[in-house]
């Protein structure tokens, strides 16, 4: 019985988590202007709740209510860097600003699910986190291709032309 307690603290901090990040990246989308980097946030923010879904069907708690109500709540999480980006004037640092904070959030998010995972022994709990840190490493490169798009770096599709030449 402890071990499925610590199981559900941590699909709660999972839920949590993935809640931050979907208010995150919906503000971000509003924030910017590119609309590149607005299509890439609002991909992200859904398949954050998608995210929080596959956590939310594990959580036994009734705390969160539904999922749509929880998703849907007004959010406080992430208010520090929010409020970072809105005191940016600069429309190009903010949306630089915006990825950066994004790369952040994924590399940091992927450590935490990788190391929960390591640490559950239930393996259909585990195998969650394992996926989802999979998926999470797949969103920081998304937007480390749109920062290096952006910042007009040399793009991944880019490559072999300047290999070749």
């Amino acid at each position: 019985m402890p071990q499925e307690m610590k199981h559900q603290d941590a699909l709660r901090i999972a839920v949590e988590t993935e809640k931050g990040l979907i208010c995150y990246y919906r503000r971000a989308a509003e924030m910017v202007t590119d609309k590149g980097a607005k299509q890439v946030f609002e991909r992200l923010a859904k398949d954050k709740e998608e995210h929080a879904g596959q956590f939310f069907r594990h959580y036994q708690g009734d705390d969160f209510g539904t999922l749509e109500e929880f998703v849907n709540r007004p959010c406080t999480l992430n208010a520090e860097v929010l409020k970072e980006l809105r005191g940016l004037t600069d429309v190009r640092v903010k949306e630089r600003r915006a990825r950066e904070i994004a790369m952040e959030k994924e590399e940091q998010l992927e450590k935490s699910l990788r190391g929960t995972a390591k640490q559950i022994v239930n393996p259909v709990v585990r195998v969650i986190f394992e996926q989802m840190a999979k998926e999470t490493r797949q969103h920081f490169e998304i937007i480390e291709s749109e920062y290096a798009r952006k910042m007009g770096m040399v793009h991944e599709t880019d490559i072999d032309i300047y290999v070749r030449e």
